[in-house]
């Protein structure tokens, strides 16, 4: 299946991932258009006990700059922000992102569910969801919170993940705008509005 492209203008783009998702986020960040300005927000799951390693690794091919944001940091066009290790990343109504050491949900902190339904909340139709392979079912109910929202959703598809349950999870949820390959991911998001 072909992707399809959008024309539609976003302010955001949230991904999230776990299992296997290190090379499906380096492989997108590395093949962006250098040029790219949509900021993106990274809910990946990590090891707690791991601080640093994860943003050097990503930023070592990618086409934008890679930060792990402070409480209340603002974002920028043109940059990725990763949520630290441990922590749970919110968007805020503001423009801003926060940072929570909260219980953990399914499982994990930082939660892609709490990143991607604050996404939702605080942009609403100018939300890009995209999430990728993992082993729970993080991200599903916030990816369709974004739907809901009518932001725009994509999942990757699942026969081309190193571990499937988290795309199911959101694919038993709704239904999606688009499912697609890492490749056309990357196309999907060089071919969009800056």
């Amino acid at each position: 299946m072909d992707y399809i492209k959008s024309d539609r203008n976003f302010k955001l783009i949230v991904l999230g991932g776990s299992a296997g998702s290190f090379s499906v986020v380096s492989k997108i960040l590395s093949q962006l258009k250098p040029d790219f300005k949509i900021p993106l927000v990274l809910s990946l799951h990590r090891l707690k006990h791991v601080r640093s390693g994860l943003v050097e690794s990503l930023s070592y091919k990618s086409a934008i700059e890679i930060i792990e944001p402070c409480d209340k940091d603002k974002i920028n066009n043109n940059f990725a922000y990763l949520a630290p290790s441990n922590y749970h990343l919110f968007v805020e109504f503001d423009g801003t992102l926060s940072l929570s050491t909260e219980e953990s949900n399914n499982h994990s902190r930082p939660s892609i569910d709490y990143t991607l339904s604050s996404a939702a909340y605080a942009y609403r139709d100018k939300t890009l969801g995209i999430l990728l392979t993992g082993a729970n079912r993080d991200g599903a109910q916030g990816l369709k919170d974004i739907a809901d929202h009518n932001g725009y959703t994509i999942v990757q598809d699942p026969k081309t993940c190193d571990i499937d349950t988290m795309p199911l999870a959101a694919l038993r949820l709704f239904t999606p705008n688009q499912i697609l390959t890492p490749d056309q991911i990357v196309q999907f998001l060089n071919s969009l509005p800056q």
